[in-house]
């Protein structure tokens, strides 16, 4: 039962480093950029701190992923996928299956691709809206995964919604 609790603490720490992140880039970091001087300037930096936090966070989800499926597994959880009281867990799947193709297959083909099209002579303008798109699913991002960690926290300690 030792590797139980092992897993589910990698899980937690997993789970907060890569939602903390997810928040500091959408409270801190967007904002921060979308009042900056030079939508050019503040997009360069985007790409730099994008490119070191999408690593830290591939390794979180990994985390989160693998630890996960050894709870269901060592658990023997898997009914629990039946049953509309867990909620939590088809969110928790949904959250963590959309950022990982987010971080493992979209966000690579995109920086290629930005980095095919800075060799073009014409670039796109880069505009503050950008910043605030990317901010607006960032945002919605966030209140997802904040919700699903809530329901989560409270279906795995008894609170389960029942009719």
């Amino acid at each position: 039962m030792d590797e139980l609790v092992i897993a589910r603490a990698l899980h937690v720490l997993g789970v907060v480093f890569w939602i903390g992140g997810v928040a500091m880039v959408t409270t801190v970091l967007l904002p921060a950029l979308t009042g900056m001087q030079s939508a050019a300037e503040a997009m360069k930096f985007f790409s730099r701190f994008r490119q070191r936090f999408a690593a830290q966070a591939r390794i979180s989800t990994l985390l989160v992923g693998v630890s996960g499926f050894y709870m269901v597994h060592a658990l023997d959880a898997w009914q629990r996928f039946t049953q509309w009281q867990y909620w939590w867990m088809h969110a928790m799947v949904l959250v963590w299956l959309f950022f990982s193709v987010m971080l493992f297959i979209l966000e690579p083909r995109n920086r290629r691709q930005m980095t095919a099209s800075t060799q073009l002579p014409e670039q796109p303008m880069i505009t503050p809206e950008t910043f605030i798109r990317i901010q607006r699913k960032h945002l919605f991002l966030l209140i997802l995964s904040l919700l699903t960690i809530a329901g989560a926290v409270a279906g795995s300690h008894g609170w389960l919604i029942g009719f």
